[in-house]
């Protein structure tokens, strides 16, 4: 299926397809969001999709979700979860980021959506991360979400499950259009800081350093 300016393309199952080739059954791509944010928790999402390659088809115009409008990730977030062997979003809040520094608290994340997946990844497909230890069979390439759909579908659930979870913090938190922003360095976010000062969730860490 190739691309066009009204459907962009959907990244190829050819990491998936030689995977499945070798045996493997439940190949689970990863992805997370929030790593840059200034507030709120990072997010790492996991989808299994069946080793079918017409599931391209049905999942058509997911791809790397920063490259979708928010209407079509939630859109395509229902369609990625009906049509997967089992996804999960697994969390690490700003208290562990503060606690523990933003790589190892995305690497927590990534175990827990591991951990709470129904079905435990035999392989796992995802962006590049530094993960020394990672004894789970794996690849990790960069750009991952561009070339993988497992990756992709997984960066759209990520994406959706954490931009709800900052719409609900905004209404804890007003002042900071959290809901707007979802937590991110913009301007509208930083005049608020220099007005309210930080909240809770937001990750002093990162903010004391800048």
């Amino acid at each position: 299926m190739g691309g066009s300016a009204n459907m962009p393309e959907t990244p190829s199952l050819h990491l998936e397809q030689a995977l499945w080739a070798q045996g493997y059954k439940f190949i689970g791509g990863m992805d997370e969001a929030g790593r840059g944010a200034w507030a709120g928790p990072v997010l790492a999402g996991l989808v299994i999709l069946p080793a079918d390659p017409g599931i391209r088809l049905t999942l058509a115009g997911v791809r790397d979700s920063k490259k979708m409008t928010a209407l079509q990730r939630s859109r395509a977030a229902p369609t990625i979860k009906s049509v997967a062997l089992a996804w999960s979003v697994g969390t690490a809040s700003s208290a562990e980021i503060d606690e523990i520094g933003i790589l190892p608290a995305t690497r927590l994340a990534f175990s827990r959506a591991i951990q709470q997946a129904n079905i435990l990844p035999e392989y796992l497909l995802m962006d590049y991360i530094h993960w020394p230890g990672l004894k789970n069979p794996h690849q990790m390439m960069p750009r991952g979400e561009s070339q993988s759909l497992s990756i992709a579908a997984a960066s759209v659930l990520a994406k959706t499950t954490r931009d709800q979870m900052m719409v609900r913090l905004d209404e804890q938190y007003p002042g900071y259009s959290l809901a707007r922003h979802k937590g991110y360095g913009t301007a509208i976010h930083a005049e608020a800081l220099r007005q309210l000062g930080t909240c809770d969730i937001h990750r002093k860490s990162w903010l004391i350093g800048h």
